[in-house]
């Protein structure tokens, strides 16, 4: 571990991401869940691609942890499609912060993204990020009260 730590010496805000994510194995683990050393770099590299192709500006890593944190216990994430699924969570998220045109906070997004994917979409992230999120941010932008009724289909 150490020498992945040396590895951000000269980012010290990767480093400390790098730690943070590095904690959330405590947790996850109570579900069967770890990530490597390779694993949490990859994450950080897809947050600050996200990031930029997004156009934001985060100052700490706390979304991946939140993600982790939020979705280790879904029935739909084993140890086999861990890291890939929390990789798309976290550019699916940062996609659609700007897609809901920050309407809403980064714990409800998540909250949102969690319930769906456990439930409506079963686990399926081309569902929860092509037609709920979608449909939740095309509410958004309409002006729609109830952004979360996936139900007004347009014709």
């Amino acid at each position: 571990m150490k020498n992945s730590i040396m590895l951000f010496e000269d980012n010290l805000p990767e480093k400390q991401i790098f730690n943070d994510v590095l904690k959330c194995n405590e947790y996850a683990s109570e579900y069967g869940l770890k990530l490597c050393e390779e694993d949490i770099k990859e994450l950080i590299n897809t947050r600050k691609v996200a990031l930029n192709k997004s156009g934001r500006i985060e100052f700490n890593g706390e979304i991946i942890n939140k993600i982790i944190m939020s979705f280790c216990d879904s029935p739909f994430i084993s140890q086999y499609n861990y890291s890939d699924t929390v990789n798309e969570l976290v550019e699916i998220f940062y996609n659609y912060k700007n897609e809901t045109l920050d309407y809403i906070s980064d714990d409800e997004l998540i909250e949102i993204m969690k319930e769906f994917f456990d439930n409506y979409c079963q686990g399926s992230l081309e569902l929860l990020e092509g037609k709920v999120l979608y449909k939740i941010a095309d509410n958004i932008r309409n002006g729609v009260k109830d952004y979360m009724n996936l139900d007004n289909e347009k014709d």
